[in-house]
């Protein structure tokens, strides 16, 4: 059974930094992709940024330059680094993780989310 669990959110101002932690718990699961999505209140989801297998990035326009997102495969956990947040970067973060368990089956894996606040 895979789990993903984030961690790392909170109440910060404008400007400074955060760092979320994503971790995955399941042996036999191979991570392909992982990625962050966040919801602001009364917004649609969407998504933050992902990192493939080999390092491949991606990331929402509206966070370019100023999140990095990166993983460590041996101790499967990803990261979402966060630098000059504004207030509309607030809402609930949530890891994702996409893989196959026993190299086999594939598998979508979500955790519950954490919350970033940004004040200004």
């Amino acid at each position: 059974q895979v789990q993903v669990m984030e961690s790392g959110g909170g109440l910060v101002q404008a400007g400074e930094s955060l760092r979320l932690s994503c971790t995955v718990s399941g042996s036999t699961f191979t991570i392909t992709t992982m990625g962050w999505y966040r919801q602001a209140p009364g917004k649609q989801r969407e998504l933050v940024g992902s990192i493939s297998r080999d390092g491949t990035t991606q990331y929402s326009d509206g966070v370019k330059g100023r999140f990095i997102v990166s993983r460590s495969n041996f101790e499967r956990t990803g990261y979402l680094q966060m630098n000059s947040l504004k207030s509309e970067d607030t809402g609930v973060y949530s890891c994702y993780v996409r893989g196959y368990v026993g190299g086999i089956r594939y598998s979508e894996d979500w955790g519950q989310g954490t919350q970033v606040t940004v004040s200004s």
